[in-house]
Parts: structure tokens; sequence; C-alpha cells
């Protein structure tokens, strides 16, 4: 039997700063699961990490361990922060409401731009990061593989994701305040991922006089620079690039900012203190706060830019009611196939149990009855079925009808455990078990 939890964080209840100091790196997150693992045996997690959340979702034991406490105070400790100034950024849920969570997240009505589509793929990744580093079995390998199907059935039976309002147009949009046209200006990105590609492609369409790309990998410069007409600068020549950039682009993956005001402030002077657009869709930050309070210094970072998407996209409530209903459908039945994949083995293990005690008595009978011939022992091995039968079809009713009305079976399983004495007869399960897939 296990109880899957979630603790979590996301644009809605934590700031910029602090969701910046709990993002891991890919190597970060894959040593965070073993850390886990390794100081609760047996327990299954994931970890999302995007620049909009931070979720730990974990199963384990019905009274096993993590216990919430005990997982903030892991989570903080490994990013360094104090549990009592996280707990309260902190959303924890138990059960049926981590499905429910889940699917959320997965088809972006959790999002703060609401049908946008990369989240499929992070929670994806998530998922096989997991997955790749042994921390998932029998509990939340089903349970992603479903929320990911869930995302990908509402992103194609409903307008979600028709008509919004993308991180990068936004971006031109605020430009567009300070630069009435691009024919003399240029446009530099810093970094090379999926972000920066998608706010450069908005920017690119405005045809600038030229857009320059540098990054650490001289190549990943070269492969972003020849898919939108540009060209790949050496990082090394940051700061040059900062005195003839009109627009800047940063998204690296630096665990402190590469533009701080000390290192901007000089440059100011050979850029002759002309408008500078500073888009930050980093995290942690590229760019100091500080920076911003410069004079013709423009700054954004990914929650100025996401929160102005959040409130100029339409509100497209069909779309986002039809994305509910599909999801607490698909809850139902996840939850369906959970109870009837739990119930049938222990209802086995039931029989079995009870059926050997009394094939024990009956033979312990049998054995002070020398003279009962072959028609009694059988008429007492079926009396003996009987008995056990007639007593356990009270409560394996009970579990059946609990299954099929929806009820939350999970108290009546562990109990059925614990009073009949199952646990150490539970079959092994490999976890490839899958729930049923959409129709």
């Amino acid at each position: 039997m296990q109880r899957l939890l979630l603790l979590g964080l996301n644009h809605s209840t934590a700031p910029l700063e602090v969701r910046e100091r709990l993002a891991f790196t890919p190597d970060e997150r894959a040593a965070a699961l073993g850390a886990l693992r390794e100081k609760f045996d047996g327990c299954e997690a994931v970890l999302l990490n995007t620049c909009n959340r931070v979720e730990l979702y974990a199963s384990r034991a019905v009274h096993g361990r993590p216990t919430q406490q005990e997982m903030i105070d892991f989570l903080a400790g490994l990013r360094s922060v104090p549990a009592d100034r996280l707990k309260p950024h902190l959303y924890q849920k138990a059960e049926r409401e981590v499905i429910e969570h889940l699917f959320s997240v997965a088809s972006s009505i959790n999002s703060m731009v609401i049908g946008e589509t990369q989240i499929i793929a992070q929670v994806r990744d998530a998922y096989e990061a997991a997955r790749d580093s042994g921390a998932v079995g029998a509990s939340l390998n089903p349970l992603f593989q479903r929320a990911v199907a869930v995302g990908k059935q509402v992103m194609s039976e409903t307008k979600i994701a028709e008509g919004r309002v993308s991180v990068g147009s936004v971006a031109v949009d605020c430009a567009g305040r300070i630069f009435d046209h691009y024919r003399d200006k240029t446009v530099l990105c810093i970094g090379a991922g999926k972000m920066a590609a998608l706010v450069l492609q908005s920017f690119a369409a405005l045809k600038p006089r030229r857009m320059l790309i540098c990054n650490r990998s001289p190549e990943k410069a070269r492969q972003l620079a020849s898919k939108f007409g540009g060209e790949a600068v050496a990082f090394e020549r940051l700061d040059d690039l900062l005195v003839a950039a009109d627009v800047v682009v940063s998204s690296t993956g630096s665990q402190i900012p590469i533009i701080t005001r000390s290192r901007f402030d000089p440059l100011r002077r050979a850029r002759r203190y002309r408008p500078i657009f500073l888009i930050d869709i980093a995290l942690p930050r590229d760019v100091e706060a500080a920076v911003g309070e410069l004079t013709n210094v423009y700054l954004y970072n990914i929650d100025d830019l996401q929160q102005v998407v959040s409130n100029t996209q339409s509100k497209r409530s069909e779309a986002v009611e039809h994305a509910r209903m599909i999801i607490a459908d698909q809850v139902e039945k996840y939850l369906a196939w959970h109870r009837a994949r739990e119930m049938g083995p222990m209802i086995d293990r039931l029989f079995k149990r009870h059926h050997a005690l009394a094939q024990e008595e009956v033979e312990r009978t049998l054995h002070k009855l020398a003279g009962a011939s072959d028609a009694d022992k059988e008429q007492i091995e079926e009396l003996a079925r009987r008995i056990v039968n007639k007593l356990l079809h009270d409560p394996v009713r009970m579990l059946r009808d609990g299954a099929h009305g929806g009820a939350g079976m999970t108290p009546y399983l562990h109990a059925m455990e614990k009073l009949f004495q199952l646990e150490d007869q539970e079959d092994e399960d490999d976890g490839k078990g899958e729930p049923p897939q959409q129709p």
C-alpha cells in the first residue's frame, strides 16, 4: 500500500526570488532524487522544476517516510533555505489531490499562461529523469504516464491553446513602447535554450539590422544563429556586445547573474546612454535587479512578461471548462484502475491465507478421526471451504462495492492488510502496469 504526497510552490504562491533559490540544474535534480531515496528507503520521487514551479512528488508506504514535514526539511536543506522561510510559500497535497493537481499541471490550466504547450514536455522530462535514475516504480510510473496522456488529450480535444499570447509576442509589444522600428537595431541573445529561441523568433520576424547570438558553447550559438539568420559571436566578448545591443534576450544556466550593475554601469558611456531593453527569462536570473534601476534601462524578468501575458490573454473560459471536465473524467478513470489494481491481489491473498488456515485445521481434525471415510473427509473439507467463503463475503463485497462507487478505499485496504496480516504475502510488482488508455 502506497501513499501519494506532493510538496510544491509556483508563480501564484512564491515570488521569483524564492523560486530561483529552489531552481535545479539537471545534474542537481538527479543528485536530489538520489539523496531522497538514500534517506528514505523505498520512497519513489519525481522532481518537476520549471521557471514557474518546483514540485516534489513522492510515493511511500502508508505509514512510511518521508512525512510532509520531512519533505519540507529535505527540500529546504538541499537549497540552504530556512524551512520556516520556505513553508509559507508551499502547498501540500495527498492522494486524490495529487492526481488532480498533476493532471491539471500537465494540461496547462495550472500555468500562468493557460494553454502553453511546453509544460507537457517539462512533465515528461521530469518523469523520464526520475525513471532513468531509478527513482520511480509501480506507483509513480503509471501516474506520470497517464498525466502526459491527459495533457495531450486536453490539447487535442479543446481549444485551450488557440489564441494564447506568448511570452515572445509580449516581449515585442513591450519593446515597441521604446523602439518604433528595428531596421537599425541590434538584438543580442545570450544563451541558446528553448525559451530564448521562442523569444528570439518573435524579434526575428521584425527583421532587425543585426541579430547576435552568444553562448558558452559556440556550436549551439551557430545552430541558433543559422536558424534565424543571425551571427554567432564569442561569449567572451559580452561587454562589447552589450555596448552594441539595443535589445538583449538572456536565458543561460548560470547560477549567478552574468549582467550585474557593476558590470553594466561602466558600459553606459560607451553606449552613449542609448535606451536598452533587457529580457531576462532565466531562472535563476541572469540580470541583477539593480540594473533595471539605471536610466534608460528597461528590464523585464520572466514574471513581468508572464504577468502581462496572463492579463492580456483572452479568457477562453469555455475551453478551460472543457479541459476541467476531461481532467475530472480521467482522474476518476485513473482512480478506478488504481483501486482495481490494489484490490484484486489483496482479495486473492485474503482468500489464499484463510483457506490455508482452514485446511490446516481440517487436516488436524482428520488426523484425530482415524475412522473417517473419504466421503466424510470431503464433507469436512467442503464445510471448511464454505465457512471461509461466508466469513469473507461481506468484507470482500464492501471492497468491491466501494471501488465501483468511487469511495476512497485506501483506509479499508490498509485496515484489511493489518487485520488479516496480509503485508508479508504481498505479491511483488514490477512497476510496468499501465492505466487504461482513453478511448
